[in-house]
């Protein structure tokens, strides 16, 4: 077991409140994705699970094992965890082999056991480079199986695909992700990216200021959102005042049925509609399938992609504006006016100051 707790722990530096009675709970083996914004905490978190940094209050275990309390401190060397930072930190001057043996036991490098982990994420073949003799993506490759060479209860990583470019962090992620499952490794990784946190974790945790504010299967979080500010960094989000009542809520796209969780809800309120929940066809074409309501607008704005796009509608005379996330070639243009309708049971939250549109 390497299950990871942290109990109403808080971290300050100076006057800044970095941590404030935040809870963790990481289950064994799992794959947890802490993501937040530049200054949210996130980093602070995980160098106090790692030993770095010590919590001014709360407590920290890792495999049932007391490690960091008011009155218990286990050093970071003696926690066996593999870390990770966002440049990797290899030693310049070490081939990449000797950076991986770096941490075991002499009798374990005897043994083949680099050359295992080498061929664990790929490079079996570059054992007798530099560090400088690779690419950013194979320095990162290095450092993981570094992390995993002491055969650590938990790896954490800082970052760690933030300084490469878009396609490489997204073929590197997948590639990360299936070493430390092939592991079973207990899992923290860091990050700001969204697209990063969803495709690989099995449980996120959304940090603002210090705490936690929701943590769940990552599909969750992106469906049932529990306030705006979680809806609105978990991907594009159009929010929209509404009126609940009896299981349905009227809004500017008309009346809309709430996920189940929301179904107590009464009165004036706010809507999440994703963009990929609402469908649009040029105004007078007919729709695809009945719909029991729906709206009409105008295109004002819209982005293509190549595999999708997306169009954003002004809707008529109510000030509100809303994203559509089309499969594809654009269907529209600027200018044309549309039908909108929303195709899936939407989020909301109770606002009572909120006027429906």
């Amino acid at each position: 077991m390497s299950r990871i707790c942290c109990q109403e722990i808080s971290k300050s530096f100076g006057p800044a409140h970095v941590i404030s009675d935040l809870d963790l709970e990481v289950p064994d083996g799992a794959i947890v994705v802490i993501l937040g914004e530049s200054g949210s905490g996130k980093t602070t978190l995980l160098r106090m699970i790692a030993g770095f940094e010590r919590p001014d209050l709360g407590t920290i275990s890792i495999d049932e094992e007391l490690v960091d309390s008011a009155r218990q401190f286990v050093p970071p060397e003696k926690r066996r965890i593999g870390y990770v930072a966002q440049e990797g930190n290899l030693f310049p001057h070490l081939t990449v082999a000797k950076n991986v043996a770096f941490g075991m036991p002499r009798r374990q490098r005897r043994t083949g056991q680099v050359e295992t982990l080498l061929e664990l994420v790929g490079l079996s073949h570059l054992g007798g480079r530099y560090p400088h003799q690779l690419s950013g993506g194979q320095q990162q490759r290095v450092a993981l199986a570094r992390a995993l060479a002491p055969d650590p209860k938990v790896v954490l990583l800082d970052e760690p695909f933030s300084s490469l470019d878009a396609g490489l962090r997204a073929s590197l992620r997948f590639d990360v992700a299936r070493i430390l499952r092939a592991q079973r490794a207990t899992t923290i990784l860091v990050t700001h990216d969204q697209s990063e946190a969803l495709s690989v974790a099995d449980l996120v945790g959304i940090i603002d200021a210090g705490r936690i504010r929701q943590f769940d299967r990552p599909e969750i979080l992106y469906e049932r959102p529990v306030d705006r500010k979680v809806a609105q960094f978990l991907g594009e989000a159009n929010i929209v005042a509404g009126s609940a009542s009896g299981g349905t809520v009227d809004t500017p796209l008309g009346r809309l049925e709430l996920a189940q969780p929301d179904r107590s809800l009464r009165g004036g309120c706010l809507v999440l509609v994703r963009p990929e929940q609402v469908s649009l066809q040029p105004l007078g074409e007919r729709l695809p399938v009945p719909v029991p309501d729906y709206a009409t607008g105008q295109v004002v704005h819209r982005e293509y992609y190549g595999h999708d796009c997306v169009v954003l509608v002004d809707l008529n005379g109510n000030g509100c504006q809303i994203r559509v996330r089309c499969p594809g070639r654009p269907p529209i243009e600027i200018g044309d006016r549309v039908t909108i309708h929303a195709h899936a049971n939407v989020t909301a939250w109770l606002a009572p100051d909120v006027e429906p549109a």
